[in-house]
């Protein structure tokens, strides 16, 4: 069926290395590509420092979901990636930092390698907003 599905594209976020989009909406639901650790430019940022790096993945996904019309408060689960997943307690202050009380379902896998050399972090999302579908977005742009 055409038209259920929803391309999301960030104005000031880095161009995807490949075929994909930052984020698709269907229906309430906004799935995010991984994020990486990369700056507007596309260039990896605090190469060797994860917590850095966390900090720029969960930016990118905060300004995703901003143009989704969703917050952090919005995200169900996270998948997260890391080449060193005793780096978790590392990146822990900085999820706390970004997704407050609000505790999404999680799942980390431990991975050798990730895109682009120098990446330490990786992290995919799901967000849900009742009432935040395809319809709702277009006539509250229409109001714009």
């Amino acid at each position: 069926m055409r038209g259920i599905m929803q391309e999301i594209r960030v104005p000031g976020l880095y161009e995807p290395m490949s075929h994909y989009t930052d984020a698709n909406r269907c229906g309430d639901f906004v799935f995010l590509s991984g994020k990486p650790p990369f700056d507007k430019n596309g260039n990896v940022v605090c190469r060797g420092d994860v917590v850095g790096q966390a900090r720029q993945v969960l930016d990118n996904i905060k300004r995703t979901l901003n143009a989704a019309g969703m917050t952090m408060q919005d995200v169900c689960t996270v998948t997260v990636y890391m080449i060193d997943v005793r780096d978790r307690p590392k990146i822990n202050p900085m999820r706390k930092k970004y997704f407050g009380k609000h505790r999404p379902a999680s799942t980390l896998v431990g991975v050798t390698e990730l895109a682009v050399p120098g990446m330490l972090v990786e992290i995919q999302a799901i967000a849900y907003k009742p009432g935040s579908g395809e319809a709702a977005h277009k006539k509250k742009n229409k109001r714009r």
